[in-house]
């Protein structure tokens, strides 16, 4: 692997660490502007929380892209790049736990965005 790959992958690898906790944290942002404002009978309000929810929602699914394919060259190359020999199989449940609670996050972050989609139809459903 040539120094410039090298490099790429490991931005691919940070990044995809990034989008991971982006897919979660942009669903409770978005969770708890909702329920700041969801009492406003303000068209303004509503205008603006439905505008904040398609750019963050433009977010949300660029990240769950990168999730997706920034994790296959990750693990073709898991063994090869970031393996520590030095850690040797004492890493394999340190790995576990990370999955885990990256399983988890990407599932909490989805499971707030159908919620908040189901809001947001309410709220669309109203306006029309």
């Amino acid at each position: 692997m040539s120094e410039t790959s090298g490099v790429m992958l490991m931005m691919n690898n940070y990044f995809h660490d990034v989008a991971t906790a982006l897919l979660l944290a942009s669903g409770i942002a978005l969770w708890v502007i909702y329920k700041k404002f969801s009492d406003s009978d303000e068209p303004e309000v509503k205008d603006y929380f439905l505008r904040l929810y398609d750019s963050l929602t433009f977010l949300a699914k660029f990240s769950l892209v990168w999730i997706i394919l920034g994790g296959i060259p990750r693990t073709y190359f898991y063994t090869e790049f970031e393996w520590s020999h030095y850690a040797g199989k004492s890493q394999v449940p340190a790995l576990i736990v990370k999955h885990i609670l990256a399983f988890a996050f990407v599932s909490a972050g989805a499971h707030l965005w159908i919620k908040i989609r189901k809001k947001v139809r309410e709220i669309r459903g109203t306006e029309r």
